[in-house]
Parts: C-alpha cells; sequence; structure tokens
C-alpha cells in the first residue's frame, strides 16, 4: 500500500493544482448532472459528460488521498477541520461509487427511488461540505504549480477519464443494461410489482403530496390573457376527451415508462373554451401556456408545443389515479417527468413563461 501511494504522488501534478482540479471538476459534475434535467441542452451530450468528469474525479481523489492519507490515519496530527475533511472524502466517494454502479447497469431500489436519486442526493450533499472544507482549507496556487507537466499529467487524466467512461458504457450494454439518452432505465429493469393505476411508480416532485381529490367538486379553469375563460367540471372534461397518445414519462428519479394516455388536446380544450385566437390564425399575443396543479405547482410551456399536448384523464383506458396525478395531469411528449405537471386545476395563456416556475418547483406543496 505504501509503494502505490509513493508511486501515486510521483505521477500525480502539484497538490494545490490536484486541489483547485477537484474542485473545478466537482463543479462541472454538479452543473452537468443538474442541466441534464433541464432539457436546455442535448441530454445524451450532458450524461457523457457528466460520467467523464465523475472519472477523472475519481483519478484526482486518488492523488489526494494518496497525500493526505498518512495525516488522515494519524489521529494526533488532526485539527478542528479534518472533521469536515474527512466526511467529505466519504461523501464524494459514495456519490460517485452510486453513480458507476448505475451506470454499471446496478440498482438498489428504496421505495419507489432508485440507485440514481442516491447518486443525486449525495452529490448535491458535496457542495455544502466542500464549502466548510475550503473555509479552512483553501490555499491559491503559485507560479510554480501552473508548469507544462502539471497540464499534461491533467489532460492525460481527462482523457484517461473519458476511456474509462466509454469502456464503462460498453460493459453497461454487454451486461444487457437498457439505459436511455437522460440515463434512465426503463420500469421493468428496476421494480418487479405494479404500482398504483398503473405498472410505474408513483413519484411526487418534492414537497407535492396532496390528498385525494373530490372529483365531484373538482373543476378546471380554462383562462385567456385578460383572465376570461370558462371552468369545467370533471364531467365535462370526460365528455371532451377522446384523444390518445403514446408518450414516454421519463423521471428524474431514474426511471422511464411508455403508456397509453388518454384525454383532451389541449389545443382543443383552448378553443373549446374560446380562450386562444391562434387557432384561426388571427394575431394574438399569447406566446405560452401555464399549467397549475392544486399544490401550486406550475409549469409554461411555448403556445404551439402546449397546443399539441395532452391534458390526460386516464391511462391504458383506466381513470388516472390520485397517485399519477389524476383528475387530471399534463403529458408533454419530450419533456422530463417533473414538467408534466400532476393534479391541474388551472390552464392558462400568457405572453410570457412564468419566471418563478423553477423556484416554485422547490417549495410547492409546503404549507
Amino acid at each position: 500500500m505504501g509503494r502505490f501511494s509513493r508511486r501515486l504522488r510521483r505521477l500525480a501534478p502539484p497538490p494545490r493544482v490536484v486541489d483547485w482540479a477537484i474542485l473545478a471538476v466537482v463543479a462541472s459534475a454538479v452543473a452537468t448532472g443538474l442541466l441534464a434535467w433541464t432539457g436546455w441542452l442535448p441530454p445524451a451530450l450532458l450524461v457523457d459528460l457528466h460520467g467523464i468528469v465523475g472519472v477523472t474525479l475519481a483519478g484526482l481523489l486518488l492523488f489526494k488521498f494518496a497525500r493526505v492519507a498518512r495525516r488522515v490515519l494519524d489521529r494526533g496530527g488532526w485539527d478542528r477541520a479534518t472533521p469536515v475533511s474527512v466526511l467529505l472524502g466519504v461523501v464524494a466517494v459514495a456519490a460517485l461509487v452510486s453513480g458507476a454502479f448505475w451506470g454499471l447497469g446496478g440498482n438498489v431500489p428504496l421505495g419507489p427511488w432508485t440507485t440514481l436519486s442516491a447518486h443525486v442526493g449525495l452529490g448535491l450533499l458535496v457542495v455544502p461540505i466542500l464549502l466548510l472544507h475550503l473555509r479552512s482549507r483553501m490555499r491559491l496556487p503559485t507560479r510554480t504549480d501552473a508548469s507544462r507537466r502539471s497540464a499534461l499529467r491533467l489532460g492525460g487524466l481527462l482523457v484517461a477519464g473519458t476511456i474509462a467512461w466509454r469502456l464503462s458504457e460498453a460493459a453497461a450494454s454487454l451486461g444487457g443494461a437498457t439505459i436511455a439518452d437522460t440515463g434512465s432505465k426503463p420500469t421493468g429493469d428496476l421494480y418487479d410489482t405494479e404500482t398504483e393505476g398503473g405498472s410505474f411508480p408513483v413519484t411526487s416532485w418534492v414537497a407535492d403530496d396532496p390528498d385525494p381529490i373530490d372529483r365531484s367538486d373538482w373543476t378546471l379553469t380554462v383562462a385567456g390573457l385578460e383572465g376570461e375563460g370558462v371552468e369545467l367540471t370533471y364531467g365535462d372534461l370526460l365528455a371532451a376527451a377522446g384523444d390518445e397518445r403514446r408518450a414516454t414519462l421519463d423521471c428524474t428519479s431514474g426511471w422511464y415508462t411508455v403508456q397509453e394516455w388518454q384525454g383532451l388536446r389541449v389545443g382543443d380544450l383552448l378553443d373549446g373554451a374560446g380562450v386562444d385566437a391562434s387557432a384561426d390564425g388571427a394575431d394574438t399575443d399569447a406566446r405560452w401556456v401555464r399549467f397549475v396543479s392544486v399544490t401550486g405547482y406550475r409549469w409554461s410551456l411555448p403556445i404551439d408545443e402546449a397546443r399539441d399536448a395532452l391534458l390526460s384523464t386516464a391511462i391504458d383506458g383506466s381513470r388516472l389515479a390520485h397517485g399519477h396525478g389524476g383528475p387530471a395531469r399534463l403529458v408533454a411528449p419530450g419533456r422530463r417527468g417533473f414538467q408534466w405537471v400532476k393534479w391541474v386545476e388551472r390552464v392558462e395563456l400568457r405572453r410570457e413563461p412564468d419566471p418563478a416556475q423553477w423556484l416554485v418547483t422547490l417549495i410547492s406543496g409546503f404549507d
């Protein structure tokens, strides 16, 4: 072990270069992981970048651990900041191991949650612990740290990380893992039993967990730009529903499912309520449609995309269960699951997207 540690130290860039490279790679891993949820960039590209920086981080941590191992193992050499540093190392390794396990096709479910959920939680936990660590350990690089040799070693590590990531993808494929571009896996590979109202898990975003809705009292408000509009009862919506859409629900928990959804096309809903002039080619200021849940959760779609979306009342011919968003939920093909608003009670035309919708995803459902 001592000989291996010495060899690693000889191969490693200068200590401060390693430390700052770790900071940069952690920031890149968090950024690519979060961006993969947004849909702003191609998910396959972001998942690849996330995997590459993750493998690169593993190499950097080997250099770091080889350097500090003796000091950490000697409890007499600890100071007040050492417990935070040790905790950071443990959480970072756990995040890497859970991510690698998921990427190679493994999963240990915890109820509806997957190993990917654990990986995301551990990765986000790294951030505050790292900030505490930096308060006492941060040291700026010196001019002597910046050298051609350091750059070549870091570049070589990044290349090795890229190769290792590609090999892991090949190993997962040979092992029979079916992984989407987003990193999600089919529910059949993750769960053995059917769940409420369908063959996929019931999950809620953050604190969204309302009591079952009395469908005899529930109404759907469809509003125009000036607030004008109509209210539809559950019976009204069922009477108008006649559209069907085969669409993939890709959840950020790490699973996806392809289902037959039934309901009412949103464009037909807007036309029937008389609030959308764009259907007949007339000019309108409406550019977005906002879908609002009973919990306050909401999401906006560009009007052309929204018109082609579905307000679902049923799945595979059965009434949409409460856990899956009944009485009505948005079905938005091509969007991640957290944008498929559940328990919709308002559909509103807007001139601009809702600037607060990202914040609301974190606080909706809290009393």
